[in-house]
């Protein structure tokens, strides 16, 4: 999966759990502070980009920098990709 169609899974993920649009995002683009994020929402948006990825992510394990914006996020996501992969 490319960065592009990365940030694009995500972004959709995003619009289901916000259920709104979500769209024209940037991996700039904060997560809580622009997208008004809860704890909830994570949690659903974690469990749609498993399901689109082939991922599995502990909440536990998420540092709250991972989560600060969609480039971060996308780079954790990478970074688990890699990992179930085994070429990390």
């Amino acid at each position: 999966m490319g960065r592009q169609e990365l940030l694009l899974t995500i972004e959709k993920a995003l619009s289901e759990v916000l259920e709104r649009p979500v769209s024209g995002l940037t991996e700039d683009t904060a997560l809580f502070d622009e997208l008004q994020l809860t704890s909830l929402a994570v949690l659903g948006m974690l469990m749609s980009v498993e399901e689109a990825t082939g991922i599995s992510v502990d909440p536990e394990g998420l540092d709250i920098d991972d989560l600060r914006t969609l480039g971060s996020f996308a780079d954790y996501v990478e970074a688990a990709i890699r990992k179930e992969e085994g070429t990390s």
